[in-house]
């Protein structure tokens, strides 16, 4: 392990990027639990100058050394540089806390949301703690409170997910499509003519602006997508529930930031609309927003910026009593990745230095 004693070493690799940025907001307004911190980016954004617990930092390039005497390394990156240098860091001595796809389906690495399974973080054999997709967060503390009450059975959800889920590039292309199209009332009319005006597509395999697009994420056996198998095999592995009956589809809208979910979810018991709602109420990492008669309900422009995941519409099923329906929504930087790496990071924080 990196340091000896006091508090630990914390690295910050991918400190540059959106979710970085983010993560360096949490170390400085969350309760400080480290001695140092150092900020690693790519080699281009080395010597870059940020700013976290309200002092000017340094941005260092991603080198082996970088985590000589480092207790836990958090990963904002792609996937590819998490696959090659998390197992760098855990060899230099640190626990490597990755919020990338890469290891999240591998059997002898913990995938873990600290609301819901935390006791999980420390089963780590390779050194290494894995996070959720975006998506999966917008849902899991929720429904993982539920579950505890009632027992999952079966989901089937549906998925509005922001641009910028899709990255810099998706909010780029996102913005760019808006001012293509303007204020122009006569679009949207006619087949065909939006695709015709915004012309560059981007990350998304239909127009955004004035749009739903029923795809997110990679191509999958079966007509599935990536984020929609990652949605059930990631649901499984956090709750303990390999055969759960999970159907999902993932639709990108036109949102800047914030996912939110339409969830029908049945459970082994009958379950109780006013008894629900409570239980979401006091769960932690959830604020329930649910009052039908003054139209009170989470929406992702209400949520952008919050932490928690926002629950509302909650009802039981008409026509089965052992089923809920609910709204969720989180916003996709904060709570559906930074927020859950950097809860994750304090958990080993607090083993390391108890």
């Amino acid at each position: 392990m990196g340091s000896t004693s006091g508090p630990p070493t914390l690295a910050v690799v991918g400190a540059t990027g959106a979710v970085g940025a983010v993560m360096l907001d949490l170390l400085s307004t969350r309760r400080d639990v480290y001695g140092d911190i150092r900020l690693v980016g790519s080699q281009r954004s080395a010597g870059r100058m940020l700013r976290v617990r309200g002092e000017r930092a340094e941005a260092v390039a991603l080198t082996p050394e970088v985590f000589d005497d480092v207790d836990i390394a958090t990963f904002a990156v792609p996937a590819s540089v998490a696959e090659e240098w998390a197992p760098v860091a855990v060899a230099r001595g640190a626990v490597a806390v990755d919020g990338s796809p890469v290891f999240r389906m591998s059997p002898d690495i913990p995938l873990v949301v600290p609301e819901v399974n935390p006791a999980r973080v420390r089963e780590r054999p390779r050194g290494i703690v894995a996070g959720p997709g975006c998506t999966t967060l917008a849902m899991i503390v929720a429904i993982g409170a539920l579950h505890r009450r009632y027992g999952l059975r079966e989901l089937v959800v549906a998925s509005y997910q922001a641009a910028s889920g899709a990255g810099r590039h998706g909010l780029d292309t996102l913005y760019a499509q808006m001012e293509k199209v303007g204020g122009d009332r006569a679009l949207g009319n006619r087949a065909g003519d939006i695709r015709g005006v915004v012309g560059d597509l981007g990350p998304f395999p239909a127009p955004l602006t004035m749009n739903v697009v029923p795809w997110a994420g990679t191509h999958e056996d079966g007509g599935w997508t990536s984020d929609e198998v990652g949605i059930r095999d990631e649901t499984r592995r956090i709750l303990g529930l390999p055969g759960l009956k999970v159907s999902a589809t993932c639709v990108r809208v036109p949102v800047i930031t914030g996912h939110s979910m339409a969830v029908h979810a049945v459970f082994e018991e009958r379950t109780d609309q006013r008894e629900a709602q409570e239980i979401l109420a006091r769960s932690p990492g959830v604020v329930l927003c649910d009052n039908p008669e003054t139209h009170e309900f989470p929406t992702p422009s209400d949520v952008v910026g919050t932490d928690p995941t926002w629950a509302g519409r909650v009802r039981r099923s008409l026509d089965d009593p052992q089923a809920l329906d609910l709204f969720l929504c989180g916003d996709n930087l904060r709570q559906g990745a930074a927020v859950n790496t950097a809860q994750i990071a304090e958990l080993v924080a607090a083993e390391l230095n108890p």
